[in-house]
Order: C-alpha cells, then structure tokens, then sequence
C-alpha cells in the first residue's frame, strides 16, 4: 500500500511538473514575459544553444525582453519528455524533444525545485539543437573556424 500511495505522489509531482514545463513553453509563444519569468528561480541559468549564451536569471530577462515586447518570442512544441524526481521529490530534472520552425528538433533539458509553496520552477534549462548523426561530420565541418574563434576567446 505504501508503494502504491509513494507511485500516486510521483506521478500527481510529474504531472504538475508537466504543467510547469508546458505553461512556460506556452508563455513565451504568447509572448508573456510575466508568466515566463515568473515560472523560472530568481537564481535560474538558461544556457542556449550557442556556446556563448550561458544566462543568469537578470541576462536572460535583458535579452528576451525585446523578442517578447516585439510579440514574437519563442516556439518550442514538446515532442516527447522524461521526467525525473529525486527521492524527497523536491528536485526534478527532464529532458525533452522539442519541435520548432525556426530551428527544427532540438532538446531541451533542465532542473526544476519545489518552492516552500509548493509550486514548480525552473532553476535550470538547457537547449540544443538535435543534430541526426548522418550530419554530424559535415557540420562539425562547417563549424569548425566559430568553434575556434570561441575556444581562443575564452581564458
């Protein structure tokens, strides 16, 4: 019995994280900077899909603040997602396939933590492009001289 009240605990926490996870998605496709940021921790990190865009909460707040003031943010339609919660299901991270016209399949993975009031925020996200293997040699290819150019930029 007590298995089978722990089972109903997690799957009641994934389907809030769920919730969570699709309401932000769906926040920054309306362009609703509010909920989008009221969704994440103060002390969140949004790393894109650049090697460069490594966020804190305050950066990534300056720089999406124009895409959604223009009204045209962001869409990332969920494909498929893994939910996971640690043992105090307090903690959860996921990870995601994502489809979007403007950048194809990516992936999208991240932490989440319950706060005190029992809400869901994310505190982590990561996004990068889902490269299919066949591509991967003429890609890295492609890449190759903005892969040097960042390495020889950092300290």
């Amino acid at each position: 019995m007590l298995a089978l009240c722990f089972m109903s605990m997690s799957f009641a926490q994934k389907q809030s994280i769920n919730t969570t996870i699709d309401a932000w998605h769906k926040a920054a496709e309306e362009a609703n900077f509010e909920t989008y940021f009221r969704l994440m921790t103060e002390d969140a990190v949004f790393v894109g899909s650049d090697a460069s865009e490594v966020w804190n909460y305050d950066e990534f707040k300056a720089f999406s603040k124009p895409y959604f003031k223009a009204g045209k943010a962001w869409t990332f339609k969920p494909v498929n997602r893994n939910v996971y919660l640690n043992q105090d299901q307090n903690i959860a991270w996921f990870d995601e396939v994502l489809n979007s016209d403007h950048m194809g399949l990516c992936r999208g993975s991240g932490v989440l933590i319950q706060t005190p009031s029992g809400e869901w925020k994310i505190k982590h996200f990561v996004l990068s492009l889902a490269v299919p293997n066949p591509l991967v040699d003429d890609l890295v290819k492609q890449k190759s001289k903005l892969d040097r150019k960042y390495l020889e930029s950092q300290p």
